[in-house]
């Protein structure tokens, strides 16, 4: 059995942050899960254009507001606690925190830890 608590994440090296966002992964791959999963806060008024070619992508609402555009179709989605959304093929995608925003992320290869997005929007390969 495998049991964290997000205080003792929080100002490690598995706590990543970003201009507008603080991604707090409690589980990484040298879980040896095949997932991670990350407590990530959005700032109000974030705007990231995301693209994550080498990544599933899970995202659950816990608390605030977001608008979730999905840049192949157009599609706009308003998220607000309770839902989820899932970037399962590789759609660049634009995210607008309305306020602040607090998520459960999982990712598919699991992240390593020290990710941060390059310039397309995109984590490398793991």
């Amino acid at each position: 059995m495998l049991v964290k608590n997000l205080d003792e994440i929080i100002g490690t090296e598995a706590d990543v942050n970003g201009e507008a966002w603080e991604s707090r992964r409690l589980l990484l791959a040298d879980d040896g899960l095949g997932y991670s999963f990350s407590d990530t806060v959005m700032k109000e008024g974030a705007h990231l254009t995301m693209h994550y070619k080498n990544h599933v992508e899970t995202v659950y609402c816990i608390s605030g507001e977001a608008q979730v555009t999905n840049e192949e179709t157009g599609q706009t989605y308003r998220i607000k606690p309770g839902m989820m959304y899932v970037v399962n093929e590789n759609e660049r995608h634009t995210f607008t925190a309305i306020t602040e925003f607090r998520d459960i992320c999982i990712f598919t290869p699991p992240l390593t830890g020290n990710e941060t997005h390059d310039s397309d929007g995109s984590y490398p390969a793991t």
